[in-house]
């Protein structure tokens, strides 16, 4: 009897609390296609959008959505977002390389502060191509680490935490650059996207370019799941 009352009181007690709900805003996992995901891998509702670092529309985009989205969608479980590059030119791409620094827990939060200092840096980046533009011919790597330091990429990564020395490696990653290569050309020869922002709801077209008008589409295809 004194063993089983030993035995008894060294057992750790039954811990009968609920487990905290998971918070989706923080979760992001890799599609087999390479792109980033969003929220609960699971979701019953999947919203794509393809995007370039280069366009004003999907930058307002981005701004308008991205809190309302996560507090209304991802948060909860039921929507999750996955953002397929369509890359458009080579300041595109050189920001598209960028935003995957640091991995999956990164990445959003690179493709929100690309799109919201994008004005200044597209700004440097016309400069920089009229008046040292490189020409077609120059290797990638190269071109890339030339287009991010003369577009200030390379200063603004820095200052998100990144070392000089990081900025090259991701710039010269070759899986990144393969990622977001594949995305494009899903993008604009398989897709056929009419152009950036495109939004797709469960594999499904939306001709929409406004969070106003995606937010409602949002909860339609929720209630009916």
């Amino acid at each position: 009897m004194r063993v089983l009352l030993a035995l008894f009181a060294l057992l750790a007690p039954i811990n009968f609390a609920t487990a905290a709900a998971p918070d989706w805003t923080r979760t992001v996992t890799r599609a087999p296609n390479g792109a980033y995901v969003l929220g609960n891998p699971k979701a019953k509702v999947r919203f794509v959008e393809y995007l370039s670092y280069s366009c004003p529309h999907c930058a307002h985009f981005t701004g308008e959505s991205s809190g309302p989205i996560r507090s209304g969608f991802v948060s909860k479980g039921t929507v999750a977002v996955e953002l397929r590059n369509a890359v458009r030119d080579r300041y595109d791409f050189t920001a598209a390389v960028l935003a995957r620094c640091g991995g999956p827990s990164r990445f959003f939060g690179n493709s929100e502060a690309l799109f919201g200092a994008q004005e200044g840096l597209i700004a440097k980046a016309t400069a920089f191509e009229a008046t040292n533009a490189l020409p077609e011919n120059t290797p990638v790597n190269d071109a890339l680490i030339g287009v991010a330091k003369g577009a200030g990429l390379t200063d603004f990564m820095v200052g998100r935490g990144f070392t000089v020395a990081q900025v090259k490696a991701c710039l010269i990653d070759k899986p990144t650059q393969d990622a977001v290569m594949a995305l494009t050309k899903d993008a604009w020869e398989v897709r056929k996207i009419p152009g950036t922002p495109a939004f797709l709801i469960n594999g499904q077209s939306v001709p929409l370019s406004t969070w106003a008008q995606v937010a409602p589409k949002l909860r339609a295809a929720v209630a009916q799941k």
